[in-house]
């Protein structure tokens, strides 16, 4: 089976194109790949993976190819509103976002989209676009769909998407030891890594440790990535008088991720609202066993209560998360130990290159196959006196052999 494959890929700075390079040499070993290039014409191939996320930018040149050719689809985010404003406002074409807001909101959404394209109403995907997700665009174009979470599957069968969904756990990578970096510390050492604004909760991640370092005085905030365009951790740092605590750095290279999140003692990862995203970095936390504390919401939610300390989104979140912090730093080792195991569990890559070969053989003629096979059963039973084929037939189907 020839498979070609789109994402992006380094030196793009995309959580999606970090995964490409996780999950392609183990796809490679399975199937054969063409990795498609923007631009560049399509391979000829089997069946198209297209993997999907958020940005216009580094995703635009793959809906695109989608379009013309529909394959499978692996929808990293759920939210994309972001990404469809930019192919069809971004491109001048504002039609074209009105018929994607038509598409998933009917008439009212395309009269919003109209407020938007004449500066009546704020940009939606820049206010609220959990509101407004957009998913259609793509999932008209999909022949069978990869996903992460429950909570993505879920909302596309509310979409009306009625094609196969397959839910493949984000791959973990196979890190053996990885040196801490030496050049960080702290008593504890508190790490937040990703893109920092405030659906990450940065705001509340400042003030639990403010108050946390109350306690502990000598703790310290490694705040490690890239700051939203009007989001300002320095002012906020400031206003909080957390002008000693806090280690800012921004983009890191891949290694040196690795070797900064080791150094950490504990390990926050939270979103409010959420784009139905799942995260690398939880996925690098659980692998290097460090007791973590997400958001209770989305992918997050359905992370064992054991692996993980989750965080309700409400008026107690702050308090919720500075007790989070004590109970991570007093029981870290313990909270370590089981999100490491279930990580290797349930997150294992050889399981997920399984799975996604499986997915691109059904979409790529899988059911016609189990179809003729049973049929030819079914002839075959029939030939030796076997009175009810059919319920031989859904007894193979239930089975699982085909």
């Amino acid at each position: 089976m020839k498979v070609a494959y789109y994402s992006p890929l380094p030196p793009s700075r995309s959580g999606i194109a970090d995964y490409s390079t996780l999950l392609l040499p183990a796809l490679r070993e399975r199937v054969d790949v063409i990795v498609a290039e923007p631009g560049r014409r399509a391979p000829s191939a089997d069946v198209a993976l297209y993997h999907i996320g958020n940005d216009p930018d580094a995703h635009g040149w793959i809906v695109d190819a989608l379009r013309r050719r529909p394959g499978v689809v692996v929808l990293h985010e759920y939210v994309l509103h972001h990404l469809v404003a930019g192919i069809t406002i971004g491109r001048g074409h504002g039609r074209a976002y009105l018929d994607a807001m038509e598409r998933d909101l009917g008439v009212a959404g395309r009269l919003l989209g109209l407020g938007v394209l004449d500066n009546l109403l704020p940009l939606l995907w820049e206010t609220q676009p959990e509101r407004f997700p957009l998913s259609g665009v793509v999932l008209d174009h999909a022949r069978g769909l990869v996903v992460h979470s429950h909570y993505v599957a879920a909302k596309a069968r509310e979409a009306g998407y009625g094609g196969r969904i397959t839910r493949i756990p984000h791959p973990a990578w196979q890190m053996d030891d990885v040196a801490p970096a030496a050049d960080v510390g702290g008593d504890p050492l508190i790490g937040c890594f990703g893109f920092l604004n405030m659906n990450k909760r940065i705001p509340e991640v400042l003030e639990a440790f403010a108050a946390f370092r109350r306690d502990r005085p000598g703790a310290r905030l490694l705040l490690v990535g890239a700051a939203g365009e009007r989001f300002d951790v320095g002012r906020r740092l400031e206003r909080l008088g957390l002008t000693e605590g806090v280690d800012r750095l921004d983009y890191v290279p891949e290694e040196r991720m690795w070797a900064l999140m080791a150094a950490c003692d504990v390990l926050v990862n939270l979103r409010h609202p959420t784009m139905g995203e799942t995260s690398g970095s939880v996925i690098r936390a659980l692998t290097l066993g460090k007791p973590l504390i997400v958001s209770d919401l989305g992918w997050f939610a359905e992370l064992p209560d054991d692996a993980v300390l989750k965080v309700p989104v409400d008026e107690h979140e702050v308090p919720t998360l500075l007790a989070a912090l004590h109970v991570a730093a007093r029981h870290g080792p313990v909270l370590g130990r089981a999100a490491r195991d279930y990580v290797r569990r349930e997150h294992a890559l050889p399981t997920a290159a399984d799975a996604y070969v499986a997915a691109l053989e059904q979409a790529a003629g899988g059911d016609a196959v189990a179809d003729l096979v049973l049929h030819r059963i079914a002839g075959a039973a029939a030939e030796v006196g076997m009175a009810d084929v059919t319920q031989l037939a859904r007894a193979i189907r239930e089975s699982g052999l085909l």
